[in-house]
This record gives structure tokens, sequence and C-alpha cells, in this order.
């Protein structure tokens, strides 16, 4: 906080407040956690986390932040892609599976990102629209190159479609308990998730 380089020690205690944060977040309401509880957790003391973050809302960016930066790779599960016979459906499926991967290893930051984009806090804005970005802009140059060759849904804005694939991952991503009450099972789920998104991008059905 005061400018200064922490050295190999001070980076250990601040990962560690960083880990320790990441840990309740995913079992206490976001607004509900306070600086005293996250240095118990970590073994300091509230000094010490002031030392690297002016609040708690700063750790949790610098979170948030990390997971940008991780999300980075999804692109890897669409650019250069095949969307054609069972290379397409091989695209989907593992579209689908590095797609939920990433939501459940990052599910608790991603919850408090929603809330804080929900609320119009455009840092969270921001991180959201990016990490959806990586694999919506690579989805909507793989539909442009199908649409280009007369395939798929030629009369659909591919950045519309690709965006509307993209959220519906999210959103089943998020709520996998509520679904499962439902009657939809999470074994279900990756097949369904799998022929729409290809569905949507080809315009039919994936290859047995």
């Amino acid at each position: 906080m005061d400018g200064r380089v922490a050295g190999r020690r001070g980076q250990a205690t601040r990962q560690k407040l960083l880990d320790c944060l990441g840990k309740m977040l995913a079992s206490s309401p976001y607004r509900d956690v306070k600086v005293i509880d996250v240095a118990r957790k970590a073994g300091t003391s509230p000094a010490t986390f002031y030392q690297y973050f002016p609040d708690v809302e700063a750790a949790v960016l610098e979170i948030a932040e990390v997971t940008l930066r991780e999300s980075a790779a999804l692109s890897e599960l669409v650019a250069g892609r095949s969307w054609t016979g069972k290379a397409g459906r091989r695209t989907a499926e593992e579209l689908v599976d590095g797609f939920l991967a990433f939501w459940r290893r990052h599910d608790a930051i991603l919850r408090v990102i929603d809330l804080g984009a929900a609320e119009g806090d455009r840092r969270f804005v921001r991180i959201r629209t990016r990490i959806q970005g990586a694999i919506v802009k690579p989805l909507t140059e793989s539909i442009d190159t199908l649409q280009a060759k007369g395939r798929g849904g030629t009369a659909i804005s591919s950045a519309a479609l690709a965006g509307s694939l993209v959220t519906m991952l999210a959103a089943v991503s998020a709520q996998p308990k509520s679904l499962q009450s439902l009657g939809a099972k999470q074994n279900d789920l990756k097949p369904a998730l799998t022929q729409l998104v290809h569905l949507g991008v080809t315009g039919k059905k994936p290859a047995a």
C-alpha cells in the first residue's frame, strides 16, 4: 500500500490473504466478509492485511483480475477449431466441458463479479465482459466463417448468436443445484448443452 515492493515473504503473506479470501467467498456472502475475518483465517492481523489492500473490495478485485487473466485460455476452445462432422461435435463437447470446468474452478469469484456487474459497478462490468469475450469473440468469427459459406443461421447476427450461447453456458454453469432440483441431472446437462451449442453455431445437430 505504501508503494514498496514486497519481498518473498511479503508476497507469500499477500497471496495467503488472497487465498483465504477466495475460500471465504465460497461459503460467505461477499458483503459479509470483513478484514478481521480474512486476517484471522490467514493467521495474521488486520494491520497486516492493510499493508497490502485498502479494503476487502480491493482484494476481491485482485482475485477477479487473476480470473480474468486465466479466462484468456478459453479462446483456445474455439479459435481455429473445426465445426464440420465429427470434429464439429468434438469442438462443441470440448467447449462445453472447458467452460463448465472453468466456472466450477472459479465459481465463488464469478458469482461476486456477476453481483458487482448487476449493481452497475463498472469495474466488475469490465471484467465480466472481457471474460465472456474470451469465447464470444472467437465464436463470432467461427459463425461468420460458416455463414460466409452459406451454412448456419445466415440471417442471424453472429455476435448476437455467439453472445447468447455464451450467456446460456454461464447461466447453466452458475445454477447446477437449481437445475438439478428441477430434474436436470448434471450428467444430462453436458450433452444437452453440446447439442444446443452445435445447433446454434452450425444450424445442425452434432454428428453421431
